[in-house]
């Protein structure tokens, strides 16, 4: 499955509205530019995430991840591609509470909520809670995954190069450039 044109479009408008109650200002191009991730598993209320990329160039990228209440980005790492180390990311919370699992010592009662039928896919759950003003850096090829509380979030990424189509997901049936075929569509 994939996301209505109708789907696609009143995530967007929620994105702006989200974006612009948290005081952020987007111009036109932007708000034309705005992917919603879905990744191709017909759920986007749970899993998934609504983004605008600034740049991304050779060397950095910087992007605003927007997530609404409950929202799950799955679980994935950046690995390296053709000799090159995967990609570095900073999450810096702007707005809500994100809670980040990556690799260590897994916490005991997580504040999460792991989607119904999904619960196989996430396989690490060393907890940290970000709460607006806080950071927190992964590094390339470490399985990690988020989501945002009771308020949804906005976490602003600051990043190495983002190939975000070359991800591997935990769960296998993820289509990670799916947000591509949406806007081809549109």
């Amino acid at each position: 499955m994939m996301l209505s044109i109708i789907e696609y479009k009143a995530a967007c408008k929620k994105t702006i509205i989200f974006l612009e109650e948290a005081g952020f200002i987007l111009n036109k191009d932007e708000k034309n530019r705005i992917q919603v991730v879905e990744y191709g598993l017909d759920n986007l209320e749970l899993i998934g995430l609504q983004l605008v990329e600034y740049i991304n160039t050779e060397r950095c990228c910087a992007k605003e991840l927007v997530l609404f209440r409950r929202q799950t980005c799955p679980e994935h790492r950046h690995p390296e591609i053709n000799g090159k180390l995967g990609k570095e990311e900073t999450f810096r919370c702007r707005r809500g509470i994100v809670y980040l699992y990556v690799e260590g010592i897994p916490t005991l009662n997580i504040h999460a909520k792991l989607p119904i039928g999904k619960e196989h896919t996430f396989t690490v759950f060393h907890e940290i809670v970000l709460k607006p003003g806080d950071q927190y850096t992964i590094m390339p090829n470490t399985r990690h995954w988020f989501q945002a509380g009771e308020d949804g979030a906005i976490i602003s990424e600051f990043s190495t190069k983002s190939i975000d189509e070359k991800d591997i997901y935990t769960d296998k049936e993820i289509i990670a450039d799916c947000n591509r075929i949406v806007e081809e569509n549109i």
